[in-house]
Parts: C-alpha cells; sequence; structure tokens
C-alpha cells in the first residue's frame, strides 16, 4: 500500500478510534471516519492479544493484502482503521477478504454491487 494511502500517526489513530464508527466481527474490528481528504487513509493494527511479533505482523499482512483490491471501488474521503483479532491467523487472505468486504457494506462504504 502507498504510503499516502497510510493512516500513520498515532493521533489520527486515535482521532478514528474515539471518533468513527465501529463494525465489529469475529476476525477483524473495521472502524470508519470521515477525513475531508480527497483519499482514503487504512491503517492497520493488531493488538499483543492476537500473539508474538511474528503472528502480529502477518495479521497485519493479511489485512493489508485484503484491504488493497477494494480500495479503488471506496467512495473517497475516510479513514479507516483494521483491527486483527486472534481467530485471523487461522484463515487464508480470501477469507479475510470476504470479512472486510461484509465489513464495507455493513458500514455503507462499498460502492459495487458484490
Amino acid at each position: 500500500m502507498k504510503r499516502r494511502f497510510r493512516l500513520t500517526s498515532s493521533i489520527d489513530f486515535k482521532r478514528v478510534r474515539r471518533h468513527g464508527r465501529s463494525i465489529a466481527h469475529p476476525l477483524v474490528v473495521l472502524i470508519s471516519l470521515e477525513n475531508n481528504l480527497d483519499r482514503n487513509r487504512i491503517g492497520v493494527a493488531a493488538a499483543r492479544a492476537v500473539g508474538n511479533a511474528i503472528n502480529r505482523n502477518r495479521a497485519k499482512r493479511l489485512l493489508r493484502a485484503a484491504i488493497a483490491p477494494l480500495l479503488p471501488e471506496l467512495p473517497k474521503g475516510y479513514d479507516l482503521v483494521l483491527i486483527a483479532r486472534k481467530p485471523i491467523l487461522d484463515e487464508k487472505s480470501h477469507t479475510v477478504q470476504k470479512v472486510i468486504e461484509n465489513s464495507l457494506k455493513r458500514a455503507n462504504l462499498q460502492t459495487y454491487g458484490n
């Protein structure tokens, strides 16, 4: 994911977590908030509860790989935070992508009809 599409600042993460709309699933939590920019920014996180550093990094890679093909179809002007949960480590990337698609639909952020 290109740097301009990343949400990197801890202040931005806190703002999205505090004021955003949350959609929970056993594998991932999606939090969305309008950002008044001409692009979306995506942040991924995995808490220590997910596992050691290797497992947390794998969970974050799964999330990034799952959201990347969906980015062009999303409406512009949102900050999204994806938070991995422990069961994500047992799933394949296509399953994670379907979960994120469903979460985006529930958040009314999906512009195409899959």
